[in-house]
């Protein structure tokens, strides 16, 4: 009887083993799918972090104003009436130049004169400046040796690159020797221009 209820006992706890409830099986974590999440959180909390600050405007960059031109050309009076017109300032300039081998029309270089002797010394000049010679314009001494009583005669207008005779009235001294006197043009104002010309003769 005991040999019985042991082999029923023993059976009976089998079968009440065999259908109880199986332990469940934890399943084993995705490790990389952990990180992934992890790596997705950071991310998302930089882009809020980025979202909430603002950032601060930089001032405005100011362009600078151009001043106006400021003149540096110095404008001169023309009389020149194309000029003029034309709105195009011009320096106007006076001088003159001359050809050695034709300049002396009278009296050459060493002409012989008795003393006191009354002659008229006359130069070939061209205007070479860049206006006219009007009134006021003439030969003056160039303080240069014996001025001989010179007295210059007027001239009329020359244009601009017009050849034009100039002449001195002179005396000769009285005393025996060589003398030479330099004249010069000048303008309406007394300014002289322009190389110095000669008269040299010899009195006997």
């Amino acid at each position: 009887m005991k040999a019985r209820f042991s082999i029923f006992t023993i059976i009976t706890t089998l079968i009440l083993a065999a259908c109880a409830p199986a332990t469940p099986i934890v399943p084993t974590p995705d490790v990389l799918a952990i990180r992934t999440s992890a790596a997705f959180t950071v991310v998302a909390e930089f882009t809020l972090t980025a979202a909430a600050i603002s950032p601060t405007p930089l001032p405005p960059t100011e362009t600078p104003t151009p001043e106006p031109p400021t003149a540096t050309a110095t404008e001169a009076f023309t009389n020149d009436p194309t000029q003029a017109a034309l709105g195009t300032p011009a320096i106007l300039t006076d001088d003159y130049s001359f050809d050695p081998a034709t300049v002396d029309v009278t009296i050459l270089d060493g002409t012989a004169m008795t003393p006191g002797q009354v002659f008229v010394k006359t130069w070939k000049i061209k205007n070479t400046g860049t206006k006219a010679w009007g009134d006021g314009y003439g030969l003056i001494y160039a303080g240069y040796a014996d001025k001989m009583s010179g007295v210059p005669v007027p001239i009329g207008l020359v244009e601009v690159g017009q050849e034009v005779e100039v002449s001195v009235n002179f005396k000769a001294p009285d005393k025996v020797g060589e003398y030479t006197s330099a004249w010069q043009m000048a303008n309406a104002n007394g300014i002289p221009f322009g190389k110095a010309i000669f008269v040299k003769i010899i009195v006997k």
